[in-house]
């Protein structure tokens, strides 16, 4: 386990996490204070348990719609998804032939 300090709300926190996931974890880290940075701008120091609640929230809400937008994208991908499924169908049949093709031109070369 790797441990890093990140810093949220100018407040420095240990944490701990799996080798190679430290950059990952300080940009994680980061959107989290940007976050928390523009609540402050908002609403002033109300404390941090209260400041993390909101911007769980906040990011919770992200989450949300972009699961929404996801699942938006995946219904109108069922007709492209047919149709993709057509196309591969339609190259598996074009590789086919073409195999037959070269082996009948092979025929040709060397009765």
């Amino acid at each position: 386990m790797a441990q890093i300090a990140i810093t949220v709300n100018g407040r420095s926190y240990q944490v701990e996490c799996d080798e190679g996931q430290e950059d990952h974890l300080v940009r994680l880290a980061d959107y989290v204070d940007q976050r928390i940075t523009e609540l402050v701008s908002a609403m002033g120091q109300i404390g941090d348990a209260r400041l993390l609640v909101m911007a769980s929230l906040l990011v919770a809400d992200e989450l949300s719609d972009t699961y929404a937008e996801l699942a938006r994208a995946r219904e109108g991908m069922g007709e492209a998804g047919q149709e993709v499924e057509l196309g591969d169908a339609l190259a598996d049949n074009v590789e086919t032939l073409a195999a037959r093709i070269e082996d009948i031109a092979a025929r040709l070369d060397h009765p």
